[in-house]
């Protein structure tokens, strides 16, 4: 009864407040207010206020809670577990499965790249330009810089 009342006071206050802000002609402001002061008669008129009493004092009803706290905090940390294994089960299972069919039978390394040369880089082609890229031409600029500032 006691909260009834407390939201009927909120939501008449809220009323006269918008139509205080309506007085100085600033509508739209004052429909924002007056939806926003209807809303605690409303849950009133619902029931939902006398539904949140009841439950708020009701040992059971926090245990429940509990109860699904812990459900959620279980399911949170099983997916943030799942997220650092990389992913489900199945995908596990199928990265195991390719990793074995990518390593050779009688050895212990994977097949790829086993076999052949090594790759070998290109070389840097030449800038347009007077000078060339060769390497020790840039340590030469560094070096001039580093110079002028005195370092």
């Amino acid at each position: 009864m006691i909260a009834e009342t407390v939201c009927s006071a909120a939501s008449v206050a809220g009323l006269g407040i918008a139509a205080v802000t309506a007085f100085r002609k600033r509508f739209l402001a004052a429909a924002r207010i007056a939806a926003y002061a209807l809303v605690p008669i409303g849950l009133v008129m619902t029931g939902v206020v006398g539904w949140l009493a009841d439950t708020a004092f009701s040992p059971t009803a926090w245990a429940g809670f509990g109860v699904l706290g812990l459900a959620w905090l279980l399911f949170a940390t099983t997916r943030a577990v799942e997220r650092g294994r990389g992913g489900t089960r199945k995908e596990r299972r199928a990265a195991r499965a390719a990793r074995r069919e990518a390593e050779a039978p009688s050895s212990s390394a994977p097949a790829l790249g086993a076999g052949g040369p090594p790759a070998v880089r290109p070389t840097a082609r030449p800038t347009a330009g007077p000078r060339a890229a060769d390497p020790a031409d840039d340590f030469s600029d560094i070096e001039a810089i580093l110079k002028k500032h005195g370092i």
